[in-house]
């Protein structure tokens, strides 16, 4: 038996904030072996986001393109399975530097992080993980605006993309303007 111990490796994460306003991020090292749930709480209490919305990380590529979602919760439909937070380990998704990911906090007000590996090293005795190593600026009052790329034209053609095709009175629905509410 060896008296040999061996050091955990800790992933160094940048977390930055999706604004035009002012560079806003933090550094965030956590143990390679944590959950995408503890990643999420450490972003939270990093940020001083309130911890009660929804969120979920998008997979991403070299150019922030979304990909696989890794929900807070099951939010997956009847058969089909969806990837939880909870259950995900940073090192199955995570496996060498400059591994991007999206992060994406209260579905309403869309508050949008950019989050990449930047590095991987030997745990520092004496550090209690996760831990902010590094933190600029302040978390704005509210979520920066979003430049939706919304499309101005349908794409079979023709001017203006309604999804309702003009018809906006529901009643494919079934709620006909004469019922009592």
């Amino acid at each position: 038996m060896s008296d040999q111990k061996t050091n955990r490796m800790i992933y160094k994460f940048r977390v930055i904030l999706d604004s035009e306003q002012e560079d806003v991020f933090r550094d965030i090292m956590i143990p390679e072996e944590a959950s995408f749930e503890d990643l999420h709480t450490a972003i939270v209490n990093a940020f001083v986001l309130d911890g009660q919305q929804m969120a979920s990380f998008y997979q991403s590529d070299d150019d922030w393109n979304q990909g696989e979602e890794i929900s807070l919760f099951d939010v997956s439909y009847k058969d089909d399975k969806a990837l939880v937070m909870g259950e995900v380990m940073l090192n199955e998704k995570f496996t060498a530097p400059h591994q991007r990911f999206l992060y994406v906090y209260d579905f309403l007000d869309m508050w949008t992080f950019f989050v990449e590996l930047f590095g991987i090293e030997d745990e520092e005795t004496g550090v209690i993980y996760p831990y902010v190593s590094d933190s600029i600026g302040k978390l704005p009052p509210k979520a920066p605006d979003k430049d939706w790329d919304v499309p101005t034209e349908n794409p079979e053609g023709g001017k203006g993309f309604d999804i309702f095709d003009g018809d906006d009175s529901f009643s494919q629905f079934g709620n006909d303007e004469e019922d009592d509410y």
